[in-house]
Parts: structure tokens; sequence; C-alpha cells
């Protein structure tokens, strides 16, 4: 377990310029929801995707049309868009001071069995974000598709300051 306490209570602005990381425009819905919805101190996301301009970036299942590689590139973009709605929600990612769960969904072939490293690509993404005090608890389910045919969906719970 991480004492949050430990966390810091900024850094991820600086951190996106140090890494060089540009976040998409933020995402808008495919249907009839919200991108994001705050409840007191939560944050809860919508399923991101990876998608850019609601343009898909890949469409298949991993273990079938694409690769370990490409499943890990597809869950970063998925959190990047996350990371997009979080900004445009709160209006800086230095407000985020725990990311409380991430869930990622994997559009698999019957017999792939790397979840974990596929959902590393988003993990790795919020730590250098975030700093690595700040991983969180996660999900890692292989579902048989996915919303527009995309490999990966992933949902983000952040606790942010008031």
């Amino acid at each position: 377990m991480v004492d949050r306490a430990l966390a810091p209570a900024a850094g991820a602005e600086q951190r996106l310029r140090e890494f060089g990381i540009t976040l998409p425009p933020p995402p808008t819905p495919f249907g009839n929801y919200v991108e994001g919805v705050r409840i007191g101190k939560l944050l809860y996301l919508s399923g991101m995707l990876p998608v850019i301009d609601r343009k898909p970036q890949m469409i298949g299942r991993l273990g079938a049309e694409l690769s370990v590689d490409e499943g890990q590139r597809a869950a970063e973009i998925a959190t990047l868009s996350g990371l997009s709605a979080i900004k445009a929600e709160l209006g800086s990612l230095d407000r985020v001071t725990a990311v409380a769960k991430l869930g990622v969904y994997i559009a698999t072939s019957g017999d792939f069995r790397e979840h974990p490293k596929v959902a590393d690509g988003a993990s790795n993404l919020l730590a250098r974000v975030f700093g690595p005090e700040m991983l969180s608890g996660r999900v890692v389910l292989g579902v048989a598709s996915l919303p527009l045919g995309l490999p990966v969906e992933i949902e983000l719970l952040v606790e942010v300051a008031e």
C-alpha cells in the first residue's frame, strides 16, 4: 500500500514538459454520456479509448491483429486522452492528489495471456506524469470486443484537491 500523505502535491504539469509529453485535445463522447463526473474529491472518468480527434489510432485485438507493443501504445494513447479529459475538467493536472484506480480492458483473441504487459502502457505513463509514488491499484481484463473495434479502453478514478 502507498501512503498518499507522502505523495507530491504538484508537479504533473512540469513532468509533462520534462518528458516532452503532449496531450491530445480532450475527447468528446461517442454517445449519450459525459467524459467525467466529479463527486466530492473524486473525479470518475468514462472509458477512454485510443482515439485522437475522434479518429481511432488502431483497430484490432491483441493476440490476433495486434502485438503486445501495439497494445501498450494503445493503452498509452487512451491514458493520454484520460489525462487530457482530467486537465479539461480541473484546469491543471497538478490538482490531482492521487490516482485511486486504473482499469484496463483489452480486446483479445481467446488465447492471449500478456494482459499485464499491455496494461503497463497505461501504468508507466501515469507513473511518469504523477510520479511512481502515485501508482494505483488496477484491474486488467480481457474482453471479446470494445467500442469501434478498438483494442484497449481504460478507466481512471482520481482524487483531486478542493
